[in-house]
């Protein structure tokens, strides 16, 4: 269908898991995609083999999300590459969880830095372009955890639920410029580190969720899909819950 012909999208963290599926969508329908991640490594080579096959002009930045004067250069560098951007997808994120009585105090600013302040960072480096060009979407990540909170894991429901106040009032800083921003909020997803939980804990998620099953990132994915097409030309401010009715 080529939803995001001619395009110009990014996804943070994007070498691995929701934002690799994101990116590699992206490409599938049409979009040009950059991605970044801390470092590169055979991640990432990987990610940009597979994005190239649809996209010759797709890229990886290696770059630190939670680094503005980094962040800053990565605008540079698409914008000096490519002249715009249509889409931002923010979706690098950490977790360090922990009863918050065992919780040291770095444990929490690094989860905060990195899931809250990385957002900051690309709105902010990324803003101005957008305005210039009086269109775009941002796309943010949080979680159910940022919605309805999750024990042992006070940092990353925080960080996350701060990502849902700051999508929310930066919809109403930047509509009157056609800039659209809401948030995303995954629930059980299907990963690596999902399924190496014990079966026990497995099962007491997927009772707890209506459809009866985890999500998949291609779920998680294709929601960011269709915020990011014109598909949505009228949403936003809103966060949109990727999660089997776990919410409700």
């Amino acid at each position: 269908m080529e939803l995001l012909k001619d395009k110009i999208a990014l996804v943070t963290g994007g070498s691995r898991g929701i934002g690799k599926r994101t990116a590699t969508l992206f490409a599938e329908e049409g979009a040009t995609v950059i991605f970044t991640d801390i470092q590169e490594n055979d991640a990432s080579r990987e990610t940009l083999a597979e994005l190239q096959k649809h996209s010759p002009r797709s890229m990886f930045i290696a770059s630190n999300a939670a680094d503005y004067d980094a962040t800053v250069q990565v605008a540079e560098t698409v914008q000096k590459t490519f002249g715009r951007l249509d889409v931002l997808v923010n979706n690098a994120g950490i977790t360090r969880d922990n009863l918050l009585l065992r919780m040291q105090p770095k444990d929490w600013d690094l989860v905060l830095e990195v899931n809250l302040r990385s957002v900051f960072n690309f709105c902010k480096a990324f803003a101005p372009m957008m305005l210039k060009q009086r269109s775009g979407s941002i796309i943010n990540t949080s979680s159910v955890v940022g919605v309805n909170g999750n024990a042992g894991q006070c940092n990353y429901s925080a960080s996350k639920s701060g990502i849902l106040g700051f999508t929310k009032s930066l919809a109403k800083e930047l509509g009157s410029r056609n800039i659209r921003c809401n948030a995303i909020a995954p629930g059980f997803i299907e990963t690596v580190m999902t399924q190496q939980l014990p079966e026990d804990v497995r099962k007491g998620w997927m009772d707890d969720i209506p459809l009866h099953r985890g999500g998949t990132e291609l779920d998680v994915a294709k929601t960011s899909l269709y915020l990011a097409s014109d598909l949505s030309q009228y949403i936003t401010g809103q966060v949109i819950c990727v999660d089997g009715g776990l919410s409700l």
